[in-house]
């Protein structure tokens, strides 16, 4: 499932390009299915299949919302054929919106690492900090004394 996750952008990006350039929903998604693979791919060109074979477009799509990730997807490709309603931009913000709980999801990595650096970081550089600088000013003062 983390797979499909991560096609999510990108096949919608290409599901908006192919709709842009006047292809209709069942024939974008098997183009893009059969250009990309991996479970989201496949389950696109399942649909395409199944609509080019006479299926009811709301049951095709929403066996493609089975993966939890491809629910906006899908209910934007059974508005698009079923209403005619063009998806074009739906379809390039729900990219947009991918790639932006992404990119969160990433910079929390980040911060966690940071943090949890820290605490290593700090267990070897103490003791270095302390022979290296503070044990030869301690040793200078004492030799000093009387």
């Amino acid at each position: 499932m983390a797979e499909a996750a991560a096609q999510l952008p990108v096949v919608a990006e290409l599901l908006a390009a192919c709709l842009a350039a006047g292809s209709g929903p069942r024939e974008a998604a098997g183009a893009v299915g059969g250009s990309m693979g991996g479970p989201l791919g496949e389950r696109l060109v399942r649909a395409s299949a199944e609509l080019r074979l006479g299926g009811e477009p709301a049951a095709v799509w929403g066996r493609l919302e089975e993966l939890p990730e491809a629910a906006e997807l899908a209910r934007c490709l059974e508005r698009a054929g079923t209403t005619g309603v063009p998806a074009v931009e739906p379809m390039g913000r729900l990219a947009a919106e991918c790639r932006a709980r992404r990119a969160r999801a990433a910079a929390e990595r980040t911060r966690r690492a940071a943090v949890r650096v820290t605490a290593p970081l700090g267990l070897c550089f103490l003791p270095a900090f302390l022979l290296a600088g503070v044990a030869p000013v301690v040793i200078g003062l004492a030799r000093s004394l009387p």
